[in-house]
C-alpha cells in the first residue's frame, strides 16, 4: 500500500480542522465528526487549543484510502502560528489548500500558495462553506485566479448555494481543457484534430498536478460532507505517493519535538530514505546546515552546539528507545519503520526542529519570514525566574523561533513573536502547563543590521594589545539582501589546524548576533585574511604547556574583537521590519485614513476603486500594524479589511535609531570584553 504525507493549510477560520474530521470520519477512522466550537475535535489536542477554537500546533492522524494510507497532517491557521506550517511543508508529498466560499481568499491563503508554488508541493484546493449564506463559486474562483495567479482546474460546479443541501456536481467544462492544454503542446494538438477522450483528459490532469503545474478546484462543505468523497477521490488519483527506498541509507528530518508525560523529548521525523530501527545508534546532524559549504567546511558538517548526546566524527550520536507510526488515527509502536513514514521517536535526547536523523538530507530552509516583534517576559509575583526561563527554554524547544534571549545584567528574558495572539498562547500556556504567572512589555519591532560599508581589522599573535596566542584578520562586506552570513578564506586551509579555522567561523556567526545596535547582523560576507597560532609547546619532562601553545580558546576569544572592530569600521545601518498592506474600506472614509497611516509611518502606494470601496496598498512598520488593525474598525464604521503580511526590512529614517541591550561580553568595549572573558575563563590575559 502506498503512502502519502498530506497537509491541509488554510486561513485561519476556513474550515480546515473540520475538513479534517470529515476525512477522519469518512475513512471510517472515527464514528462521530468533533467540533471546533466543542473543543472535540482528533487533531486538536492541547487544552488551548480546544479552549480557544484554533490550531495553535500541527498534529499528524492516519487514516486509509483505497490503496492509499494517509498521514495527515493538520497545521494552524492564524499567522502567528505560521512557524508551525513552515516547519511541516518540508515533510510534505502533496497539500490541500481550504478556501472559504465566504470569506474568500485571505492573506494568509495567498501567502500558502506562493510557498507551496515555490517548494513544488501538488495541491488540491477545496472551497469550503458552500452551504452558509453568503457563499459563491463562480465569484470565488475569479479571485483565486486574479489574486493567487496560478492556473486552477474546475473540478466540477456548486449548486443549491447557501443552504444545507448544496452539493457538488463534478465534471470537467472547458476551462479544465484550456488549463491542461495550455501546458501540453501534445493535448492542445489533439484537441485541435478533433477532440480529446476523458480517459486523456484525466491522464493530463493527474501527471500536471504531480508536477505541481496546475491545481484542481473542489466545492464543498466539510460540515455537511457535500464534495469530500470527490476530493477523496482526487487526493487518491492525482496526489503522488511517497518516495524512497527502504533499503538505503538512513535520511529523516525532525520537523516537530514536543515533551512527554514524564519530561521527555519526543521527536516527530519524515524518513526519506532508509529504515529507522529501535536500539539502533544513529548519527544526529543540523539540518539546517546540510548542503551550506565554505571553505574549511565539510558538507552537513554541524556547528558544535554543546547537545547531549556521544560524538562520532564531529557529529552527535543518539540511541532511539521507542518508535511509533500513525495507522487508522493513532500512533502504534513498531520495532522499525521504512521511507515515506511519518515517526514519532524516543530517546534521542539532544534533538532539535530540523535535525537530520542519519545522512543529512535536504537542508532545512526557511520558507516563510521570522518573527519581527520582540518583548520581555515580565515574572509576575512568586514566579521564580530560573522556572520561567528553563520553561521558555523548553518551548522554545517546540518553537525555536521563540528565541529565548536572557539579558544577565538586567535579570530581563525576552521572546520572538509573530503577533498579539502568540503572545497571549505563550502566556496561557506558561500558567497551564508550568504553574507561571507572567505578563508582557509592549512589544516592540525586531530589527537587523547590515554592514554599510567595507571594513578589516586584524589582531597579530604575540603582538600587544593582543592577549590571545591566535592570529585572526577578518574583512567583512555587504552582500545582497536575504544572502544571510557568507564565511571565506582568503588563507591556506593548511595554514593551520582545522578546528582553529572552525573556532573562527563559529565565533563569526555567533558575534553577529548583536552589531554596533545590538541587532543581529546579516547580509554580509566575512573573509578570514590572516592566520597564525603558536605551535603545541611542552618543557622537558613535563606535559603541554596551555600557556605557550594556542588552544581553541584563543581563537574564540580574540575573533569577536577582530570583527567587531572590522564591522565599526565599515559601519551599520539598522533596518526594521516592514509589511506589505492591503486596506478596503468606503471610499467615503479616505479622507480619514490617510492621516491616520501617515502617522503610523505606512506609505500608501496605490489606489484603486473597488465598487464603492477604496483599496490602499503599500508598506507599513510591523510594528505599528497592531495598532492600525486596532484602529481601523473606527475610522471605517467597521467595514474596513485589512491584509498584511512581512515584506521586506527597510533602513530606519525617522527618529532615533533603535538599538538593543547587549547580552553578550560585550566586545564593543575592549577593556569590559577581557576582563568579562577572563574572568569566566579564570584567567588573566597574557602578555
Amino acid at each position: 500500500m502506498h503512502l502519502l504525507n498530506l497537509g491541509i493549510l488554510a486561513h485561519v477560520d476556513a474550515g480546515k480542522t473540520s475538513l479534517t474530521e470529515r476525512l477522519l470520519h469518512s475513512a471510517g477512522v472515527i464514528d462521530e465528526i468533533g467540533s471546533v466550537d466543542a473543543g472535540s475535535t482528533t487533531t486538536d489536542t492541547l487544552a488551548l487549543e480546544r479552549q480557544r477554537g484554533i490550531t495553535i500546533k500541527s498534529a499528524v492522524v492516519s487514516f486509509p484510502l483505497d490503496g492509499v494510507t494517509v498521514n495527515l497532517i493538520d497545521t494552524p491557521g492564524h499567522p502567528d502560528f505560521i512557524a508551525e506550517v513552515e516547519r511541516v511543508l518540508g515533510v510534505l508529498d502533496g497539500a490541500v489548500l481550504v478556501v472559504s466560499a465566504v470569506e474568500g481568499v485571505q492573506a494568509q491563503t495567498r501567502l500558502l500558495m506562493r510557498t507551496l508554488r515555490r517548494l513544488h508541493i501538488p495541491t488540491l484546493v477545496f472551497v469550503n462553506k458552500i452551504d452558509r449564506r453568503g457563499a459563491h463559486d463562480d465569484a470565488v474562483l475569479r479571485q483565486m485566479a486574479g489574486r493567487l495567479a496560478v492556473p486552477l482546474v474546475p473540478m466540477g460546479r456548486a449548486a443549491a448555494l447557501g443552504t444545507r443541501a448544496a452539493r457538488f456536481v463534478p465534471g470537467l467544462g472547458a476551462a479544465a481543457l484550456d488549463a491542461l492544454a495550455d501546458r501540453d503542446d501534445d493535448l492542445l494538438a489533439a484537441y485541435l484534430d478533433g477532440g480529446v477522450s476523458d480517459a486523456r483528459l484525466h491522464a493530463a490532469l493527474a501527471t500536471q498536478t504531480r508536477r505541481g503545474l496546475v491545481h484542481p478546484v473542489y466545492f464543498g462543505s466539510a460540515v455537511t460532507g457535500a464534495g469530500v468523497p470527490e476530493l477523496i477521490g482526487g487526493v487518491e488519483r492525482l496526489l503522488p505517493a511517497a518516495g524512497g527506498d527502504p533499503d538505503g541509507p538512513l535520511s529523516a528530518t525532525v520537523f516537530k519535538v514536543e515533551r512527554g508525560p514524564a519530561g521527555e523529548k519526543v521527536a516527530y521525523a519524515r524518513i526519506f530514505s532508509g529504515t529507522l530501527r529501535v536500539r539502533a545508534r544513529i548519527p544526529l546532524g543540523d539540518g539546517r546546515e546540510a548542503g551550506r559549504t565554505a571553505e574549511g567546511r565539510k558538507v552537513g558538517q554541524p556547528a558544535d552546539g554543546g547537545r547531549e548526546g556521544r560524538e562520532t566524527g564531529g557529529r552527535k550520536e543518539g540511541r532511539v528507545t521507542v518508535l511509533s507510526v500513525f495507522e487508522r488515527g493513532a500512533a502504534g509502536r513498531r520495532e522499525s519503520a521504512g521511507a515515506g513514514r511519518i515517526v514519532k521517536v524516543w530517546g534521542l535526547g539532544g534533538i532539535r526542529v530540523g535535525d537530520a536523523l542519519g545522512e543529512p538530507g535536504r537542508a532545512y530552509e526557511p520558507h516563510f519570514a521570522p518573527p519581527t516583534l520582540e518583548t520581555v517576559v515580565v515574572p509576575g509575583p512568586g514566579t521564580d525566574r530560573r522556572s520561567l526561563h528553563l520553561a521558555l527554554t523548553q518551548l522554545a524547544e517546540q518553537d525555536p523561533l521563540i528565541g529565548v534571549r536572557h539579558d544577565e545584567l538586567r535579570k530581563e528574558t525576552s521572546v520572538s513573536l509573530y503577533g498579539e495572539v502568540q503572545k497571549e498562547v505563550i502566556q496561557a500556556t506558561l500558567a497551564d502547563e508550568y504553574g507561571l504567572h507572567v505578563t508582557f512589555r509592549e512589544a516592540t519591532a525586531l530589527c537587523i543590521e547590515r554592514p554599510a560599508g567595507t571594513g578589516h581589522a586584524v589582531e597579530f599573535d604575540e603582538k600587544d594589545p593582543n592577549p590571545f596566542l591566535a592570529t585572526v584578520g577578518l574583512r567583512i562586506d555587504p552582500a545582497p539582501p536575504g544572502s544571510g552570513v557568507v564565511f571565506r578564506l582568503e588563507v591556506e586551509l593548511g595554514s593551520m589546524p582545522y578546528a582553529f579555522f572552525k573556532a573562527v567561523e563559529d565565533t563569526v556567526r555567533e558575534t553577529l548576533g548583536q552589531g554596533l545596535y545590538g541587532w543581529q547582523v546579516t547580509d554580509c560576507t566575512v573573509t578570514m585574511t590572516h592566520s597564525g597560532y603558536s605551535p603545541r609547546q611542552s618543557h622537558a619532562h613535563q606535559g603541554f604547556d596551555k600557556s605557550m601553545s594556542s588552544t581553541g580558546y584563543d581563537f574564540r576569544g580574540v575573533t569577536p574583537l577582530v570583527l567587531i572592530e572590522a564591522l565599526r569600521r565599515a559601519g551599520s545601518r539598522v533596518h526594521e521590519p516592514m509589511h506589505r498592506f492591503r486596506l478596503e474600506a468606503p471610499a467615503d472614509t479616505l479622507g480619514v485614513l490617510l492621516p491616520v497611516l501617515t502617522r503610523l509611518g505606512a506609505v500608501p502606494e496605490t489606489t484603486g476603486t473597488h465598487g464603492p470601496a477604496c483599496v490602499l496598498e503599500g508598506s507599513v512598520p510591523a510594528a505599528r500594524v497592531h495598532e492600525l488593525e486596532q484602529r481601523l474598525p473606527g475610522l471605517t464604521r467597521g467595514e474596513g479589511e485589512l491584509e498584511t503580511a512581512f515584506d521586506h526590512y527597510a533602513p530606519v529614517t525617522r527618529g532615533t535609531v533603535p538599538g538593543r541591550p547587549r547580552t553578550d561580553r560585550n566586545p564593543l568595549h575592549r577593556k569590559e570584553y577581557l576582563l568579562n572573558v577572563m574572568r569566566r575563563a579564570g584567567d588573566r590575559p597574557r602578555n
